[in-house]
């Protein structure tokens, strides 16, 4: 049996507000969705799609698993995530390999911007 990873799904409030963030964040576009859904990206593409799910209740507490979008350089991407409507935590790790810096979606959905040196 051959398995393979083919999505990654977020639970939103605001499914439509959260997904134009990651599609433009990440410059991945819409794919076929259900009604009230949104997917980036299709099944056969060769990345995982990112699925948003409507749920009717916020977030509540940290996540148990997030994201690692790598960039060129961490200072416009910090900047990109404020202007695309997310922010940044205030956590910053600087390590030999290179910084991550903890930022957090509309919706307050953690995920990490890394650069490596």
């Amino acid at each position: 049996m051959a398995n393979r990873w083919v999505g990654v799904t977020v639970d939103c409030v605001d499914v439509e507000r959260v997904a134009a963030f990651w599609s433009a964040l990440l410059d991945r576009p819409r794919g076929p969705s259900r009604p009230g859904w949104v997917y980036l990206g299709r099944r056969e593409d060769p990345l995982p799609r990112l699925v948003f799910q409507p749920v009717t209740e916020s977030k509540r507490g940290k996540v148990r698993l997030h994201l690692d979008v790598a960039v060129d350089d961490i200072e416009r991407g910090i900047a990109q995530v404020a202007a695309l409507g997310g922010r940044s935590t205030g956590e910053r790790h600087e390590y030999e390999q290179g910084v991550v810096v903890v930022m957090a979606d509309p919706e307050d959905h953690e995920f990490c911007l890394v650069q490596y040196y």
